[in-house]
């Protein structure tokens, strides 16, 4: 019965067809350059620190520049892609952040890096709320989850990547090349994006039954503009705006903070920071794919929306705990370990999270409403980086932090058990 039923299965997604999932690896290469240049700086800010001579607050401030301008284009783009579409939406943002990357190379103060790091926040703004749309163009909402799971992924295998490859460019021909090789990867995707993307309706090529199967959820009725007000009249807008501040400050904290813990914490240099860092992403990885994968998985055995996105979440949220006591335990590896298992349940989480828009906002609403979650997840990263950057100061201790990271979770979930309890469709 079960290899029956296993064969039907495969020959059923052989006559749906699987284009649809070749539009993923996109969004995923897209996402994995996208962190490989976010990731540089918290790679090589031991080293910049002594070489440039900024402080741990102005470090924070650069930080906090690069999260300013990512809130404000977060929100622009949102609004953009919802006019203009995602296939322009994606070449700007990636062409501006490409460049803004490279440009990390020209700069030898403290304000050089803050600026650069600024016009690279406008530019990698514009990722996630493209790629949030188009799995709403390409996928019904059963593989939602999943398909933002994978590309998700490549925040992480970014974040493997770049420890990996960045000390050796560093060591080898100078820390400018970092900025400007890896920089340089973004226009290499930009061909294929322009070779292969369209949407559904509009791709030729496109089997007829894969075209039904994504567009096989119920026809949706909306506005075709919808506006921020308006959206923010809802409390499911709230629950993601809400949800995405207290805990994308977390993420940014890891990614920003990790290589500066290791190193003040254990002593770790340049070369010794690739290994525990890909260890952290990793794991972090197969959360992300993970989260995505077990509410798919529980949709598909006939749960709800609700049930099945928040089971995952809650699972999350509790893994995310032990994270409290990283600065406490004396090995490097049992701290790896607790922050890999966090970063793990926060992509998990953020697999979940980022589906709630396609789950109760009609297509037309859904880069808008990303671009608001995202927004707030910025400027809470502004407020946690600035934070950070004065208790180190203050106190040299991470401890304070480290609570923090483990107990935004629970809250969050909480809150958007409050405000949306049901996950229930916005009907606008």
């Amino acid at each position: 019965m079960d290899l029956n039923s296993g064969a039907a299965s495969t020959e059923s997604r052989a006559r749906t067809g699987g284009f649809r999932w070749t539009i993923c690896a996109l969004l995923f290469f897209a996402t994995t350059i996208n962190y490989v240049d976010r990731q540089i700086l918290g790679i090589l800010a031991p080293d910049l620190q002594r070489i440039i001579g900024w402080s741990e607050s102005e470090y924070g401030y650069i930080v906090t520049a690069f999260q300013t301008a990512y809130a404000v284009g977060l929100l622009l783009f949102g609004r953009f892609i919802d006019r203009y579409g995602t296939r322009v939406g994606y070449l700007i943002a990636i062409t501006v952040w490409s460049v803004a990357s490279m440009a990390h190379a020209a700069a030898r103060t403290a304000f050089g890096f803050g600026a650069a790091r600024f016009a690279l926040g406008l530019g990698e703004s514009g990722n996630f709320p493209t790629a949030i749309k188009v799995v709403a163009e390409w996928f019904p909402k059963k593989e939602r989850a999943l398909a933002t799971g994978i590309f998700n992924a490549g925040c992480n295998v970014g974040a493997v990547v770049a420890p990996a490859v960045v000390p050796w460019i560093t060591v080898t021909f100078g820390w400018p090349a970092a900025f400007l090789l890896t920089g340089a990867i973004g226009f290499v995707w930009t061909f294929f994006w322009l070779l292969i993307y369209e949407v559904p309706e509009k791709k030729k090529s496109l089997s007829r039954s894969e075209l039904a199967h994504i567009l096989s959820d119920p026809e949706e009725r909306s506005p075709q503009k919808v506006g921020w007000l308006e959206l923010l009249r809802y409390r499911q807008t709230w629950a993601i705006v809400i949800g995405k501040f207290l805990t994308d400050p977390i993420w940014w904290f890891y990614l920003y903070w990790l290589g500066k813990f290791l190193n003040a914490r254990f002593g770790l240099t340049l070369i010794k920071l690739g290994l525990p860092l890909i260890a952290v992403y990793a794991l972090a990885d197969v959360g992300s794919i993970g989260g995505g994968w077990a509410s798919s998985a529980l949709l598909k055995r006939g749960g709800t929306v609700n049930r099945s996105r928040k089971a995952v979440m809650l699972v999350c949220a509790l893994a995310v705990v032990p994270v409290m006591a990283a600065d406490q335990v004396s090995g490097l590896w049992g701290a790896v370990l607790l922050i890999g298992l966090a970063a793990g349940a926060h992509q998990a989480w953020s697999a979940n999270i980022f589906t709630f828009a396609s789950d109760m906002y009609p297509k037309a609403a859904v880069g808008s409403v990303t671009g608001l979650g995202g927004m707030a997840g910025a400027v809470g990263g502004m407020l946690f980086s600035t934070l950070a950057g004065h208790l180190l100061e203050w106190t040299g201790s991470y401890l304070i932090l480290f609570i923090i990271s483990g107990s935004a979770y629970l809250l969050a979930l909480g809150i958007i058990q409050l405000l949306a309890p049901k996950l229930e469709p916005v009907v606008l």
